[in-house]
């Protein structure tokens, strides 16, 4: 989100500058007695015209900072991963796109083929408009489009989800010496329905604390929950938990570099008759890239991710925001 307190004009020194002209270039010399009621007149009349622009300065520097809007923008985020045989990548993300594409090529298997999850390859591109409503909540929603390949050839694009959520900072350090607290809150559901649809509800709750005042290095801590729940009888995805600690550092030319390492906490997965997938407590790993503006909003963004599932599963996103309104 945007820090928009940089987008207020500074104006206090206009009121300093007229104030010295004002001052300036007033006439010494002493009036005599006959034209002493004109002089009177013309000195009222200059006094007014003088009064006119310093009484429409002081009010310009009075006045409330400059209306700002919210920012408003297509957050376009295209994904590329690699799952191995037998494993679910559900890391950071929601997990719901990768779930449903999991069940969809066990469905896919022949009937006397083994009933095993295939090492597996996924392009997704999500599509969430978001809402900076101001420097502290983010209201978004979307959709995300899939392909897969499983060892026969890539799958038709499909839109496979939609999601809303928000995010706000329920607590700011701004300076203090406690850290900020971010609370983000997606809820996703796969497309279409079905005996293989999901639903998942994903809260994460992470913890910044910045070593100076402009906020451009400091550590994180933070933890994430999911729960998704599959229409089929007879099936379950347990919960996921990750938790992770974390630094952040950027740079003079804005380019802001955030690493975050931790555990993965998966419960296992009961899939209608096909062998589940056990329970793992693993370790991972996640690098973000982005380059902001001068108001800290993210211009191009690039992440890597490796999950232990417990065999490692990589995901590589970039993103790439389309701003309608921008401040």
């Amino acid at each position: 989100m945007a820090n928009w307190s940089d987008t207020v004009p500074r104006t206090a020194g206009r009121k300093v500058r007229w104030k010295q002209m004002a001052g300036s270039g007033r006439d010494r010399s002493i009036p005599q007695p006959r034209y002493r009621t004109a002089t009177v007149a013309v000195a009222a009349v200059s006094l007014q015209l003088l009064a006119v622009p310093a009484f429409s300065a002081d009010k310009d520097d009075d006045e409330a900072p400059a209306q700002t809007y919210p920012n408003i923008y297509l957050d376009f985020r295209t994904s590329y991963g690699r799952t191995p045989a037998g494993a679910l990548s559900i890391g950071f993300a929601s997990p719901t796109v990768a779930v449903l594409s999991r069940l969809r090529e066990l469905a896919a298997l022949p009937p006397l083929q083994a009933p095993t999850l295939p090492a597996s390859q996924t392009v997704e591109l999500d599509v969430p408009l978001t809402i900076d409503v101001n420097d502290r909540v983010s209201l978004y929603g979307g959709f995300s489009t899939t392909t897969s390949n499983s060892g026969p050839g890539w799958s038709s694009v499909d839109i496979t989800s939609w999601n809303v959520g928000v995010q706000a900072d329920i607590y700011r350090q701004d300076g203090g010496s406690l850290p900020t607290l971010t609370l983000q809150t997606t809820l996703t559901r796969s497309v279409p329905s079905g005996p293989l649809a999901t639903t998942s509800f994903n809260t994460i709750l992470e913890a910044s604390y910045a070593f100076d005042a402009d906020e451009t290095r400091g550590v994180l801590a933070g933890v994430q929950y999911t729960t998704t729940a599959i229409d089929a009888d007879r099936a379950a995805i347990h919960p996921n938990t990750v938790g992770w600690l974390g630094g952040y550092y950027q740079w003079d030319n804005n380019w802001k570099l955030t690493g975050r390492a931790g555990l993965q906490s998966f419960g296992g997965a009961e899939l209608l008759r096909f062998t589940p997938i056990d329970a793992f407590t693993q370790p991972i790993l996640r690098i973000d890239l982005d380059k902001l503006d001068d108001n800290d909003n993210r211009l191009f963004g690039i992440t890597a991710q490796v999950a232990w599932t417990p065999k490692p599963a990589y995901q590589l996103t970039v993103r790439t925001p389309l701003y309608l309104t921008k401040n």
